[in-house]
């Protein structure tokens, strides 16, 4: 029998239990969990970019991630942890750089690798960080090779694929200009045979009859000339010149001096009005095509959009000595935003585990992307930027002439 007394004491324990019980859940929830790189003060973030060599106008990226940085540092960082930003220029060859990832890792001890540059250099270093389980976060190289999570689940892309990108330009070939004769300049890589199959895959079984003539090219070879010397000979009337930086402004020039004048399409990744169509001279690139994902930001109305307003305050300021015409700069900031929100959503649990849970559940808008263009992720989809638009320079700047699309979607 139970007497009341008994029972009041009996209430009593189960309260006290319960409140012990809660009050050890709440501790547990405010531990803090940190691999190498995090603490209570700091996030080290590695990064491998080319600062010298033959894509050494690249290296505009790395600077302007660094400068996204030191903008969230004079802010109070991300929730009140400061980034180091250790970037190490790997000169423009792919083969230094599994030894610099590994430096950054085992000396500096950095938490994650983040959009380092390039497919080769990529490829290099991500059997090794999968190895150590290290995040590969935001890979400034658009292969497909990027997306898989099933054999590398450490390793994340970014933007819309090459792939997608020829896909975009079949279609607009096979609407625009039905009858072409297509000539195809590539690198003699993977991103170089990714461009092409794209295009190849876009134009389906009219392929054999458009494609006239195709020569690749090795950044070792220094010069494309004689490459535009023959596809001129082709008698094509589009040229998808897929050179990467300072070689599609070769192309650019060259085609133009040769008095070829085809309609003409350059990889994204040469799309830098600065660093790539200037040296060419604009007169020369005047009626290019290419795709973006961002808004524009060099015409006065633009500015009246306030994300475009802080991206050009944030150049006047945190950026000051890079070229606003370098597109290089809006890439580097994109990156760099969509990290250190990665990196916000992770709170105090900052393993890289639960980095790369956070950069897989993404639903998410970056300011200086066109609306309709969006972050999405999911652990069996490492591509967080699927969408594009197709673009044309009018002597100026570039003009968009159509609206957002997946070309992707439906092959």
């Amino acid at each position: 029998m139970f007497t009341k007394q008994s029972v009041n004491q009996f209430r009593r324990l189960i309260a006290l239990s319960l409140v012990a019980s809660l009050a050890l859940s709440f501790s547990a929830q405010a531990q803090k969990s940190y691999d190498p790189g995090a603490s209570d003060t700091e996030l080290k973030i590695g990064n491998i970019m080319t600062y010298s060599g033959w894509a050494q106008a690249y290296g505009a990226i790395g600077r302007a991630e660094a400068a996204y940085f030191r903008m969230i540092n004079d802010h109070g960082g991300v929730n009140g942890r400061k980034i180091t930003f250790i970037s190490v220029d790997n000169g423009s060859e792919a083969a230094n750089s599994l030894e610099l990832a590994r430096g950054l890792v085992q000396h500096d001890g950095v938490l994650l690798i983040f959009g380092s540059l390039g497919t080769e250099t990529n490829l290099a270093i991500r059997p090794y960080l999968n190895e150590q389980h290290v995040p590969q976060l935001f890979v400034d190289s658009s292969s497909t090779v990027f997306n898989d999570p099933a054999h590398f689940p450490w390793t994340m892309g970014f933007f819309a694929s090459f792939r997608t990108e020829g896909l975009a330009y079949a279609s607009y070939i096979l609407q625009s200009k039905p009858n072409a004769r297509i000539a195809i300049l590539y690198a003699d890589d993977d991103a170089g045979r990714e461009y092409l199959a794209g295009v190849l895959d876009g134009l389906g079984p009219r392929s054999s009859s458009m494609v006239v003539s195709r020569m690749s090219y090795r950044a070792a070879d220094g010069s494309v000339d004689p490459q535009l010397t023959a596809l001129k000979a082709s008698g094509a009337d589009v040229f998808l010149n897929f050179a990467i930086g300072p070689f599609a402004t070769q192309a650019i020039r060259k085609a133009y001096d040769l008095d070829w004048h085809p309609l003409q399409f350059i990889a994204n990744a040469s799309l830098s009005t600065a660093a790539f169509l200037e040296p060419a001279g604009l007169a020369k690139a005047v009626g290019i095509i290419t795709n973006a994902r961002s808004k524009g930001w060099l015409e006065p109305q633009a500015r009246s959009d306030p994300a475009v307003r802080e991206f050009v305050d944030w150049m006047q300021q945190y950026n000051r000595d890079a070229s606003l015409r370098d597109q290089n700069n809006v890439a580097g900031y994109e990156r760099a935003e969509a990290l250190v929100e990665v990196l916000r959503r992770c709170g105090d649990n900052l393993t890289r585990a639960n980095v790369m849970q956070q950069a897989a559940h993404l639903d998410m808008e970056l300011g200086m992307l066109r609306p309709g263009i969006r972050l999405n992720t999911s652990p069996g989809d490492y591509q967080p930027v699927h969408q594009l638009f197709l673009m044309k320079f009018d002597g100026r700047g570039w003009v968009p002439i159509g609206a957002v699309i997946d070309p992707g979607a439906a092959n």
